[in-house]
């Protein structure tokens, strides 16, 4: 089994072992973050044990270089044949993001066969009873079941997939669910209850392979807006606007209200997006339920996808295009 470091809470210290918001992310290097967990040698029994620092990120600043790192990273291990699964630590802010892009970029052969399990903390290496390391067994728990495979979600015992994960409180240990899609499984004692099948890559999604993937630095500029009370058009606007020394914007995600729900005016600043070139994609600020297609839809939606995963989705469709 091979764990990929990328920093975030997990690894984060504090001054105070009281203190469990006042930290600095990503101090602690996965090396050493293993080697504080003896336990896990009991969950690993005869299997090796192998690590390796893609990054040391707060997960807040999350980049885009460092998604295609770590999924080249993901890509390689996963090909060994001595490699049974890979576990990620990751920061808790943009979890989600990440295990979206990894369950959409990485190559179905590979994940359809074997896990991809991200796992994080909500509390900080050096508190007086940090998370990280439970969930650090339960994501080791998972990734050796017999049978796991795709990209799941590991946090305060329950197994989420990479496509329906959302963290979904601010403070709490258990910060993640998966909407009204619910949990895959359950991490009791050890031992994991699974409630649902294993999450299977997309077959169907136009695959753009890892190696076809370019430079970070060339990816396409995707922003969301949301729909409010009041709302106006000027932020997309303002968007559209040609600026020196940034990327011009090639795609808009909607966070409407309700079912995609937009104010005339903001609806009529995307209309304008459109006739300058940009996809637009309408998604839901509601945290459960999918934007259905009505007759009167002018915008295509979002596919049951949050906005920040619908960013992810048209930012690799333009990718791929």
């Amino acid at each position: 089994m091979v764990v990929l470091g990328t920093g975030g809470t997990i690894a984060g210290t504090a001054s105070n072992p009281a203190d469990n918001i006042g930290y600095t992310a990503a101090q602690v290097g996965v090396a050493q973050l293993l080697a504080a967990v003896p336990a896990l040698k009991t969950v690993l029994r005869d299997h090796d044990l192998v690590s390796e620092q893609v990054a040391q990120v707060d997960s807040k600043d999350m980049r885009f270089d460092v998604w295609l790192s770590l999924a080249q990273r993901v890509v390689h291990h996963l090909a060994q044949a001595d490699v049974s699964a890979v576990v990620i630590t990751h920061g808790t802010d943009t979890l989600e993001e990440t295990a979206y892009f990894l369950h959409a970029v990485l190559p179905p052969a590979l994940i359809n066969e074997k896990p991809v399990v991200l796992t994080c903390a909500m509390r900080p290496a050096s508190a007086q009873s940090p998370d990280g390391p439970q969930n650090l067994m339960d994501a080791a728990a998972v990734a050796l079941t017999p049978g796991a495979h795709g990209v799941v979600v590991v946090c305060a015992g329950t197994v989420h997939s990479g496509l329906d994960v959302q963290k979904a409180h601010t403070y709490k240990i258990d910060a993640f669910n998966s909407g009204d899609a619910g949990p895959l499984a359950y991490v009791e004692e050890g031992q994991v209850r699974i409630v649902k099948n294993w999450p299977l890559a997309f077959m169907d999604k136009g695959h753009i392979a890892i190696k076809d993937i370019p430079d970070a630095a060339l990816w396409p500029r995707v922003e969301i807006v949301m729909n409010y009370a009041g709302c106006g058009g000027e932020v997309v606007d303002a968007l559209l606007y040609p600026r020196e020394g940034v990327a011009p914007l090639r795609g808009l995600v909607v966070a409407g209200t309700g079912n995609g729900t937009m104010h005339h005016d903001l609806e009529a600043a995307l209309r304008r997006a459109v006739l300058a070139g940009v996809t637009v994609v309408r998604s839901t600020r509601c945290a459960q339920g999918r934007v259905l297609a009505t007759t009167q839809s002018e915008f295509p939606h979002a596919q049951g996808l949050s906005p920040v995963k619908a960013r992810v989705a048209l930012l690799l469709s333009l990718l791929s295009a």
